[in-house]
């Protein structure tokens, strides 16, 4: 028996490869799945069953192209619709593969169809579970995105405690927990950065394991929950039904464009000009009106939070040799209209002599004299909880989050001074700002790490317990 997590950290994502004399299964697929095929491959196996945990609302599945391109049947727990050929699981039914044994049980909550598959070894012996996004390490899965008529959120989260205990709670205490998700998804609120653990110790760490009555369970885990991404409902809606073959993006996207014929596609179209380089990188020269969302942080969940259309046309600007990364990226929460890419990076683009736009990025103890000089006007743009949690005093609380939402009240006459936690997210919302025609925006490198090195007045500090921390 073989039991290998691939984590994509950039998604704070798992999927997991199993297999067994001979017989392979995968368990929540990301949308490229030529590393699925070839591990099989490699080992002389045949892919039979791709299990789906839910209707993943955070990154589009490959399960389609999966079972296309390997013969194997697609999973999913009671009460999943499909708008392509499926097979719905009933709870308890099992499925082998090889010698081992994959147990469906329904564990609604998460989402209405949320099944966790238990794995039975050769010994008849409970090994683990891929529990989804049901049981995280740390957390358990936010249940306010299935709502539905006069379901409520309080009713999901009711379903997920009686989910917990009646289905997963009773199993032996050395069962591996493996989810679907870690530190940094907005799936959950308060996940660990371990990646698996036993059953046993997260019953003993797990606030939403140790909630003595179901009352106490659904006010602790509807508790700070921030409203999803917008891109959510339609990655799920996606998931559903299908999307075109990750060739065909590639092959549209993968369009070398001059500087020039950059320029001209991003006039003719309205693309949004994605740039991908390194926040600091960004800040000393870009194209004019240029969106900056780094390639080395949580690139694609800040790409779906903020660009709200799908569908929208993009063009790149990249690191060279970075296109395809960042095109499989977009993909995998549903971005497939990239339209090209600037051949040769931004360096060609500034060796034709083309404009060029800057941001000026000072460090916090040049902030720290700014503020002191005169009264200036400071954006801390990190997540609610994070601000609650400690902040300056004079700063206003503008997540990134809902950019969108208070740029209306931006005077683009004024100056704006914008700190983040580390000067990822900062420059994010400094370029949309940018492109908005809010001339005067100051980045503070380095974020409020920085700052508190400083002598600037903070708040006292208040742990974030159920706050949303992604």
């Amino acid at each position: 028996m073989k039991i290998e997590q691939i984590y994509t950290g950039c998604l704070a994502e798992a999927a997991y490869y199993i297999e067994s004399n001979g017989e392979a299964a995968i368990i929540d697929p990301l949308r490229e799945v030529s590393t699925y095929l070839k591990k099989a491959e490699k080992a002389g196996a045949t892919i039979k069953y791709i299990f789906e945990t839910h209707f993943h609302a955070d990154f589009v599945s490959g399960h389609v192209d999966l079972a296309e391109k390997s013969g194997a049947e697609i999973i999913y727990g009671p009460t999943a619709k499909t708008e392509f050929k499926s097979h719905i699981a009933k709870d308890g039914e099992r499925f082998k593969i090889g010698n081992v044994t994959i147990t469906a049980l329904h564990t609604p909550g998460h989402t209405l169809e949320s099944t966790t598959y238990l794995l039975t070894d050769e010994n008849g012996k409970d090994h683990c579970i891929f529990s989804g996004d049901t049981l995280f390490i740390g957390d358990v899965g936010r249940p306010d995105l299935a709502q539905k008529g006069n379901l409520t959120m309080e009713d999901l989260a009711g379903m997920l405690y009686d989910s917990l205990n009646d289905k997963i709670k009773p199993l032996a205490d050395d069962v591996i927990v493996y989810p679907a998700h870690g530190a940094g998804s907005a799936c959950g609120k308060s996940m660990s950065k371990e990646t698996f653990d036993t059953l046993g110790h997260q019953k003993e760490v797990n606030y939403a394991l140790k909630a003595e009555t179901k009352e106490q369970f659904i006010a602790e885990v509807t508790d700070g929950i921030m409203p999803p991404p917008q891109y959510f409902a339609k990655n799920a809606a996606i998931n559903k039904g299908g999307v075109e073959s990750i060739e065909d993006v590639y092959e549209k996207g993968l369009n070398a464009l001059s500087p020039q014929a950059f320029e001209e596609t991003a006039n003719q179209t309205g693309a949004i000009m994605l740039d991908t380089r390194d926040p600091q990188v960004f800040a000393k020269g870009f194209i004019p009106n240029s969106i900056n969302i780094g390639l080395n942080g949580q690139f694609a969940p800040w790409v779906g939070a903020l660009i709200t259309d799908l569908q929208q046309p993009i063009l790149l600007i990249t690191d060279q040799g970075k296109e395809e990364e960042t095109i499989t990226r977009l993909t995998r929460v549903g971005y497939d209209s990239t339209i090209g890419y600037l051949d040769g990076g931004f360096e060609r683009w500034s060796d034709a002599g083309k404009e060029i736009d800057t941001i000026e990025s000072i460090s916090a103890e040049a902030f720290e004299t700014a503020s002191k000089d005169s009264d200036i006007i400071a954006l801390d743009v990190r997540k609610p909880g994070e601000y609650e949690s400690e902040h300056l005093d004079f700063t206003l609380s503008r997540p990134l989050d809902f950019i969108n939402e208070w740029t209306g009240e931006i005077n683009p006459k004024s100056t704006y001074y914008i700190h983040c936690a580390g000067g990822y997210r900062s420059m994010i919302a400094a370029s949309i700002l940018k492109s908005r025609g809010v001339e005067n925006v100051i980045d503070v490198a380095g974020g409020y790490g920085a700052i508190k090195n400083t002598g600037l007045k903070r708040t006292d500090f208040a742990c974030p317990s159920k706050a949303m921390k992604v």
